[in-house]
């Protein structure tokens, strides 16, 4: 099924306008896609505000995966500069293919997930950004784990492990089999 339901008016900002001179465009330091190339996007920060594992049930089952890496940028520091028509969006709130913040961000045809939009920052996924050096790489590197109390194995790698959001919530021991996915889908 094609989620297509798109309000206009987002695509005049950013991340997804790339001439607005209300939002100056700023060198591009990174270059970023989706699988099949059809999305491009740049990145103008040396280096994300923060990095994080996040390991709740919603992001196991949109990625598949047992926990999601993701940057938190600033909307103006990231820009589509190819495929704003190949986006499609998916709020996770309504359960529903529409634009509604916060909502994920996917390309239509290849389904590679870009992007965690919310109301004021975006979680963009370092995996898809050419971060080229180590020196680049390490500015990425995740700080801590979110939701680690949902998580489906253990991660042992001396990060801070939050129950929930970082600075919201308790912090977590790297392994304990009483906490171990204990939040059902």
């Amino acid at each position: 099924m094609e989620h297509t339901h798109v309000e206009v008016s987002h695509l005049q900002r950013p991340p997804y306008s790339s001439e607005d001179s209300n939002y100056p465009i700023a060198q591009p330091l990174y270059t970023g896609a989706c699988f099949c190339g059809a999305v491009v996007f740049t990145v103008s920060r040396q280096a994300p505000l923060d990095a994080r594992f996040c390991h709740c049930t919603t992001c196991q089952t949109l990625h598949a995966a047992p926990f999601q890496w993701a940057a938190i940028f600033e909307k103006t520091d990231v820009r589509f500069v190819q495929g704003t028509a190949e986006l499609v969006y998916w709020s996770s709130r309504k359960k529903s293919g529409e634009y509604s913040l916060p909502c994920k961000v996917s390309c239509r045809r290849c389904r590679t997930p870009l992007m965690d939009e919310g109301r004021r920052m975006l979680m963009l996924f370092p995996s898809l950004i050419k971060l080229g050096t180590a020196e680049r790489r390490e500015k990425f590197y995740p700080s801590c784990h979110m939701f680690y109390g949902q998580r489906v194995v253990d991660v042992k790698d001396g990060k801070p492990k939050f129950s929930g959001r970082k600075g919201e919530s308790k912090l977590l021991p790297e392994t304990s089999e009483s906490s171990m996915g204990t939040t059902e889908r």
